[in-house]
């Protein structure tokens, strides 16, 4: 059986969207039990030149979104970063993972050639659709994912590795 772009693509951008959305919830439990504020939470970094953990699911969610509306060569809904709460934060993620299954197989897949232009501060990255889901877009929304996971984790959060893999 051969594994098709939006097999490769959408179950996996919703799993770790909603895995992501888990460990926040427990990390959310283990700061109100420490009286610990949502804009502080949110705001907590690993080091003071990383972003904090209200950019790191942000851009996680871009990263699906974004990904999967180039796979399916439309134009990338926008979502305004402007979440300052915890709650707000889940509905980013539940739109997101919204906006990711509304794209049909039939139009993701067969895009593994399709040119994809990103315009980025240094200047513009072309992929061809393959690379572009694997090297890409997998390995950003995976590095936010887990610097959100560690950024809790650190801050005391009693998560750990099935937390962020989820169950099969």
């Amino acid at each position: 059986m051969t594994l098709s772009m939006h097999q490769a693509a959408v179950p996996v951008f919703v799993r770790a969207l909603g895995n992501l959305k888990h460990v926040l919830q427990k990390g959310a439990e283990h700061a109100k039990a420490k009286s610990v504020t949502d804009e502080v939470l949110l705001q907590t970094r690993l080091i003071p030149d990383m972003l904090p953990l209200v950019k790191q699911v942000q851009i996680a969610c871009d990263m699906a979104t974004r990904g999967t509306a180039r796979l399916a060569g439309v134009e990338p809904k926008s979502f305004e970063d402007n979440e300052t709460t915890l709650e707000q934060v889940y509905s980013r993620i539940d739109n997101a993972i919204e906006y990711i299954k509304t794209f049909e197989p039939e139009q993701i897949d067969g895009s593994e050639g399709r040119t994809i232009v990103l315009k980025m501060r240094t200047g513009e990255m072309t992929f061809e659709g393959q690379a572009y889901l694997l090297h890409f877009i997998v390995p950003n929304l995976f590095f936010h994912c887990t610097t959100a996971y560690d950024i809790l984790r650190a801050a005391g959060a009693e998560i750990g590795k099935m937390d962020f893999i989820g169950g099969a």
